[in-house]
């Protein structure tokens, strides 16, 4: 075989070597956009508060971008806890915003971050407050907050604990519940007057429950809770 031949036969095979990977793959891809941390704190109105004036300094904490990303905060205020009455949702760049709301109004609100990539937050804790009214010298309570189980999630059969916290702006006000429970998405009343905050039901497999609880104060006031389900294995 001649060197010329020999030659053209190593530069081919060293051509070939390079076009299948053989050269510099490069730097890899850089790691994705994540999203900005969660609201940690909410600072204005706290928890179950009774605020004196309806113009309401709505007021938390600053979140941040592991990429240094510009971010945006979504207030969202409803007439339920479940946020799906919503009487104002705002996007604002800072972290704070002044709204006027109507008197002697429960309201519940949260707050969650995004970027400018379109990364969005885990919403923050959904919190209750009372804008004062003229002449109200007893509040009702807050709907029930809900603790478990999850709502439309799945259960093991056999013995269920429904959980709740109850609420009320007014402090000194002893609580109690009316349990409403069963198969049918208007569940009926299963016990009423309980003064604790959970309750045992029995759940068969493969079934669908729903159930709500109604809050009363020591003054008779009675606030309607809203409708949670799950699904037993």
């Amino acid at each position: 075989m001649s060197l010329y031949l020999k030659r053209s036969i190593g530069v081919f095979v060293f051509a070939l070597l390079v076009s299948c990977g053989g050269g510099d793959d490069g730097p890899p891809p850089p790691p994705p956009n994540a999203a900005p941390t969660e609201v940690s704190q909410i600072v204005f109105p706290t928890a179950n508060l009774l605020c004196t004036d309806n113009t309401v300094n709505f007021q938390w904490s600053a979140s941040t971008d592991p990429d240094g990303d510009p971010i945006i905060y979504r207030l969202i205020i409803a007439n339920d806890r479940d946020l799906t009455d919503v009487v104002e949702n705002r996007t604002v760049s800072t972290n704070s915003i002044t709204i006027t709301l109507q008197r002697g109004r429960a309201y519940y609100w949260n707050v969650t971050a995004s970027d400018n990539q379109g990364n969005v937050s885990a919403a923050s804790s959904t919190l209750a407050f009372y804008t004062s009214g003229e002449g109200v010298s007893n509040y009702a309570p807050f709907t029930a907050a809900l603790n478990a189980p999850a709502n439309g999630g799945t259960v093991t059969a056999g013995t269920v604990t429904l959980d709740w916290t109850g609420s009320d702006t007014d402090t000194d006000d002893v609580l109690s519940y009316d349990l409403y429970f069963g198969e049918a998405t208007d569940p009926p009343l299963t016990q009423s007057n309980l003064s604790a905050e959970n309750f045992d039901v029995t759940a068969t497999a493969g079934a669908t429950y729903y159930w709500r609880v109604d809050t009363i104060d020591d003054s008779g006031v009675k606030t309607i809770g809203q409708i949670w389900s799950f699904t037993v294995n």
